[in-house]
């Protein structure tokens, strides 16, 4: 729990911020949204600076998670984030906290260029077919479109991801060699469709997390409006 929720506060902070920035900056003087490329190509920067500055709590999330499934002796035994942070670091090197980095950014790309583009263009066109309102039903419904995109296209570059950062060095060498090394090995020995083994259960967690995610956004955006921009 305290790997997530500091991997939520260093890697969700700066990836919407970022995309809220470059939403605004970018758009049209009159207010109109950015075409769809340029939503997708905002989501995909605002990702990657997100990814960076997430990963160490992401590795120390996906070690802590695997952890209960090791054989008692080889157990890491981490006590919380900061303890998982702090002996990583000092027992294999500050640069294993960056561990998986590109993996990590690269899906990290995918998942933002679509979730947040989706987001941005679904709600656009709920808002122009006449039949939703600004609120938080238009959200919702755009959310949930956003978060079926977003699984369907992130799955597999998560599957590397996670694979990589849980990688155990076997007789002095890695699991894997890099991202397609796990992409060629999943797919020759576990199927083709396999990258999306677990959908149902893969959208039911990041389907809400979406929701709750643009719904608090827009909500916070439109207080901060109210209570600063228009002061």
């Amino acid at each position: 729990l305290s790997a997530g929720l500091l991997r939520q506060a260093t890697y969700t902070t700066t990836r919407l911020g970022i995309y809220s920035i470059l939403l605004e900056r970018f758009g049209g003087a009159d207010g109109t949204p950015p075409p769809f490329l340029a939503k997708a190509a905002m989501g995909m920067t605002a990702g990657a600076a997100g990814a960076f500055v997430g990963t160490p709590a992401e590795v120390a999330l996906i070690r802590m998670t695997a952890d209960g499934r090791l054989p008692p002796g080889e157990r890491r035994g981490y006590h919380n984030v900061f303890d998982a942070l702090v002996r990583m670091a000092k027992e294999e090197g500050v640069l294993t906290l960056w561990r998986g980095c590109i993996p990590t950014m690269a899906r990290a790309v995918v998942v933002n260029a679509a979730q947040l583009a989706s987001y941005s263009q679904s709600k656009q066109f709920l808002l122009d077919s006449g039949h939703f309102r600004d609120d938080i039903l238009c959200h919702f419904c755009a959310s949930m479109i956003s978060g079926l995109v977003t699984t369907a296209a992130s799955m597999p570059v998560d599957i590397v991801k996670t694979r990589i950062q849980n990688m155990r060095t076997i007789d002095g060498k890695p699991e894997y060699r890099n991202g397609l090394d796990v992409l060629l090995k999943v797919v020759r020995y576990e199927g083709f469709f396999s990258l999306w083994k677990g959908f149902t259960p893969y959208y039911a967690r990041l389907g809400p997390h979406t929701v709750l995610t643009f719904i608090f956004l827009e909500q916070m955006n439109k207080w901060y409006q109210r209570l600063f921009l228009s002061a």
